[in-house]
């Protein structure tokens, strides 16, 4: 199996590396991303002849089509996440992350890749920002890339939260700011989704394992506040509440009120979202357990809100 990772050299790119390489059906793993100082570091760290590693921008088709020849299976990360960046920024936004997909898209499609799954976020559901906005238009490409492409490729969204530790997370900053004696928070009320970087990387290589094509799949993972979180990684410090930046929630969603008619719950740990369309058919293999018509999954339902424990245990897996 060959498998191309767009955005390769990200936190998650390299974790799925980590998790890929040792998998003896495995032959071949590209690393496809614009930044050549990321892939010279990372070569560093993984010597080993399955890798190949391509300079290429998602924005550059033909470059990305040359990229494809002869992969099976595509993780796309690469993507603008940063939220103020996205708002200052749109229309490089829009390039990165609504064209590169099409890009993404149309190339699998004509190299007859077999599986693709790309990497939405629980901002796309129910956008107020440039960033969630650009990543639902870029979750329904991929959807409509089931029906309007080859038949012989399929594809499939994930969507997450907060990975903690990752690169440019809050719990870097408040590490960093830790130090000082004060923390900076939006809001203490403000509540997100939270799981490590081998919770995300595992969770996307179970769904390429069980898409069938057309589903987006959110993870069943808990939240807590922004004030619980600066309590456990330091919790000398002191806080100052600066206010919710332009275009943040107070709290995150991951299944919108209008998909719950449409989400069912997957045995092996997942939630799955299928779209409306009424000339997709889709299989039956996991349509017997529909969630409650009342299911509601935000970041501020009590059901998916960490203990003080739970939060603890998972701070302690990142530092």
């Amino acid at each position: 199996m060959n498998v191309l990772i767009t955005g390769g050299t990200g936190s998650l790119g390299k974790t799925l590396v980590k998790l890929l390489l040792p998998r003896i059906n495995v032959d071949r793993i590209v690393i496809y991303s614009r930044d050549e100082l990321k892939q010279w570091e990372m070569q560093k760290n993984f010597n080993d002849p399955k890798l190949r590693y391509f300079i290429g921008d998602v924005r550059d088709l033909s470059r990305l089509d040359r990229a494809m020849k002869g992969i099976d299976v595509v993780i796309h990360t690469a993507a603008m996440k940063q939220v103020p960046a996205c708002e200052y920024q749109p229309f490089e936004a829009v390039k990165t992350n609504i064209i590169g997909a099409q890009n993404v898209i149309d190339t699998s499609i004509s190299n007859e890749v077999a599986r693709v799954i790309a990497l939405s976020t629980d901002k796309a559901v129910d956008p107020v920002n440039h960033y969630g906005a650009t990543k639902k238009t870029a979750e329904g490409l991929f959807i409509a890339g089931n029906v309007c492409g080859n038949k012989k490729t399929i594809f499939s969204n994930v969507r997450y939260g907060n990975v903690l530790a990752s690169r440019g997370s809050v719990v870097q900053l408040f590490k960093e700011q830790a130090e000082t004696g004060r923390i900076t928070i939006t809001d203490p009320r403000m509540t997100r989704f939270w799981w490590t970087l081998d919770e995300a990387a595992n969770f996307v290589l179970d769904c390429l394992l069980f898409m069938k094509g057309g589903e987006t799949f959110a993870p069943k993972i808990k939240a807590s506040s922004l004030l619980d979180l600066a309590a456990c990684v330091a919790p000398q410090a002191k806080y100052e509440t600066i206010g919710i930046r332009p275009g943040e929630k107070l709290h995150e969603i991951l299944i919108s009120p209008h998909e719950v008619e449409k989400t069912y719950n997957l045995y092996w740990g997942a939630y799955a979202v299928y779209p409306e369309f009424p000339f997709f058919s889709f299989p039956d293999y996991n349509r017997d357990n529909p969630v409650l018509l009342e299911f509601k999954y935000t970041s501020d339902a009590e059901e998916f809100v960490m203990t003080k424990e739970e939060l603890n245990t998972l701070i302690k897996k990142v530092l």
